[in-house]
């Protein structure tokens, strides 16, 4: 499990899990500590992103959850991930 800090009240917790046909990773975006979106992305064999979590990341930042200004914020938070 990994915590991305976005600003002080917007975070993202990622998880990998395993399934039969292969894993997954699971985003789950926090407001102040209360859940108010998730992502997931399956995977068969191996990924393809350049940093881990990436695409679960880039689903979240298009959240309908957040404004704008929150929206640009976390893409801009999660280039600095890579």
């Amino acid at each position: 499990m990994r915590l991305f800090k976005i600003n002080k009240t917007l975070s993202a917790v990622c998880d990998y899990v395993s399934t039969r046909s292969g894993f997954k990773h699971v985003a789950t975006l926090l407001y102040n500590g209360r859940e108010i979106d998730t992502a997931k992305a399956r995977y068969q064999n191996r990924t393809w992103e350049r940093y881990k979590y990436e695409t679960v990341l880039k689903g979240l930042s298009d959240s309908k959850e957040l404004d704008e200004k929150e929206q640009k914020q976390f893409k801009k938070a999660i280039k600095k991930f890579q």
